[in-house]
């Protein structure tokens, strides 16, 4: 039976290492790859540019060579893979929106904006010590350890998230001309909190909460998330 491939796109400044959890397992039913957006882990020299992104996912699809793959994007890499799914709709065969079904438009952009400009004004060292301690208290190393080695792309968020701002809604699904999974931590508050409008606009989406999450789910619940990635390109499979 052929099963589809899987691109995995990272969270806002975080690399392909946030896939760890997930990488092994689903390599060993499918073809997989993590990617790097531009500003980030391998590509941290690169700028961040929202058309370039979509065209990094795109070139691993094609590097995968087996067909349309299913785009697991999380954060912004969710709102990554809805442009994506725009630019390169041929090479899309599902997409898993997590920690990304809430729109970047109206008043509820202020906070980020404000985020965005106090990180961009906090000493990068000072951030990467916080988050190290963050993640390695709440994450066992299997989880973590490939995400700290990657750093931290601080530099970029600002950037990539006025980026994001303005540019997506529940209409943005409405677009993606392929199967839909939804898929939230329960206690996701602020990222889920479109996910009705956002599965309205996408005929047949399906939505899943991963139980007792937050936004890093697949950190939370690293064995839920990849169960509901696998079980929903299984329901892909030409032959399933």
């Amino acid at each position: 039976m052929e099963r589809p491939p899987i691109v995995l796109v990272h969270g806002t400044r975080f690399a392909r290492g946030q896939w760890q959890p997930q990488l092994a397992a689903l390599a060993a039913e499918f073809p997989v790859a993590a990617v790097d957006l531009p500003g980030h882990g391998s590509r941290s020299t690169e700028p961040w540019d929202l058309e370039r992104a979509a065209d990094v996912v795109a070139e691993a699809v094609r590097d995968l060579d087996a067909g349309p793959a299913v785009m697991v994007g999380h954060s912004l890499g969710g709102y990554v893979s809805l442009h994506f799914a725009r630019r390169h709709p041929d090479l899309l065969a599902g997409l898993v929106l997590m920690g990304a079904s809430v729109a970047t438009t109206g008043p509820r952009t202020v906070p980020y904006r404000l985020v965005a400009a106090l990180v961009g004004r906090l000493p990068a060292a000072r951030l990467t010590w916080w988050n190290d301690r963050l993640l390695r208290r709440l994450y066992p190393p299997d989880v973590v350890d490939a995400t700290i080695a990657d750093g931290y792309a601080f530099h970029t968020l600002p950037v990539a998230w006025r980026d994001m701002l303005g540019r997506f809604d529940a209409s943005s699904l409405a677009a993606v001309r392929a199967p839909v999974l939804i898929l939230n931590g329960e206690r996701d508050r602020v990222f889920r909190s479109g996910e009705r409008e956002f599965a309205r606009a996408h005929p047949g989406a399906r939505v899943e909460v991963v139980p007792g999450a937050g936004h890093l789910a697949n950190f939370d619940a690293p064995a839920a998330v990849t169960d509901a990635v696998r079980r929903f390109a299984r329901e892909l499979s030409p032959a399933a």
